[in-house]
Order: C-alpha cells, then sequence, then structure tokens
C-alpha cells in the first residue's frame, strides 16, 4: 500500500472543506486504511462517504487489497487536537491534568489555553453554613493529558 498516494488523496478529499480536520490516519500490514476526521461544526455522514469515495476510486484495487473505513470521533473518545476544544465552547467537560482533575463548562479558548468554569460549595467566610461559588482555572492545551466532553442530561 502506497501511504504517501493515500496521504494525497486525504489531503485532496479534506482541501474541499476547510472545516475537515484529521484526528487520526493509519495504515496497516495488512492493508487496513482507518481515518478519523472532525470538523469545526461536526463531520455529517455525507462527508465522510464523500471523503472515502474520494479517497476508494483513485486507489486501484488489482494493485492493492485494501479496507477502508471513514468516520468521525464518537463522543466518548477524547480530544486530541487543540481545534475540538474550539467547536466544544459551552460544553461540560473533564480535563486531567499531571496535577489535578477537573470539570467545568469550557468558556474560552485560546492558542494556547483553555478556561473552565464550575460551581462548587464551599464554607462561608464568617459563620456557619457554606455558600456556592463560581471558580475558573486557565488550563494549558500542554498540561492536558486527558479531556473528555461530558454527556449532561437536563
Amino acid at each position: 500500500m502506497d501511504t504517501k498516494k493515500v496521504t494525497t488523496l486525504l489531503e485532496e478529499a479534506l482541501a474541499v472543506n476547510d472545516e475537515l480536520f484529521v484526528i487520526d490516519f493509519s495504515i496497516s500490514t495488512a492493508g487496513d486504511i482507518e481515518v478519523v476526521v472532525d470538523g469545526d461544526r461536526g463531520v455529517s455522514l455525507d462527508e465522510c462517504i464523500r471523503i472515502s469515495r474520494h479517497i476508494e476510486h483513485n486507489l486501484d484495487r488489482e494493485v492493492d487489497d485494501f479496507s477502508l473505513k471513514v468516520s468521525s470521533p464518537d463522543i466518548t473518545k477524547p480530544l486530541v487536537k487543540a481545534r475540538q476544544y474550539k467547536k466544544n465552547k459551552g460544553r461540560v467537560l473533564s480535563i486531567q491534568t499531571q496535577d489535578a482533575i477537573y470539570e467545568g463548562t469550557l468558556l474560552d479558548v485560546g492558542e494556547s489555553n483553555i478556561v473552565l468554569q464550575w460551581k462548587t460549595r464551599e464554607p462561608k467566610p464568617i459563620g456557619k453554613g457554606k455558600h456556592t461559588v463560581t471558580k475558573e482555572a486557565s488550563i494549558a492545551l500542554d498540561d492536558i493529558t486527558k479531556a473528555v466532553v461530558k454527556i449532561v442530561y437536563n
């Protein structure tokens, strides 16, 4: 399997829609091609089919025996690219770093960091009882070891 040719075909297919980007791309020794694409506003089934057809129709099955799978990332999969954070602004994320675990609403996405906001109950500074406090944390993208979108049921 010519990896360079498949990569070129994938890049051509993605060039048609600049909102799409590759999350994962692999070719096994058995000829299994797997492509996971995401988009700034998600990925439609039609886009996955279009990319798949562009790759498949430009490869020769007489020369290479291959299987091809083009998909979008599953909601349970961790975020792996900085661009994925932008499309999840306003959603609740669970962020793991070397030092801590955060769970909160993604407020902002910068070039090298994200800002999360959450509410917590803390003891009152004066008197007995607790009160609700809103907290924010700016987390560097390089410090994130795992980030997952939380499914929230209202």
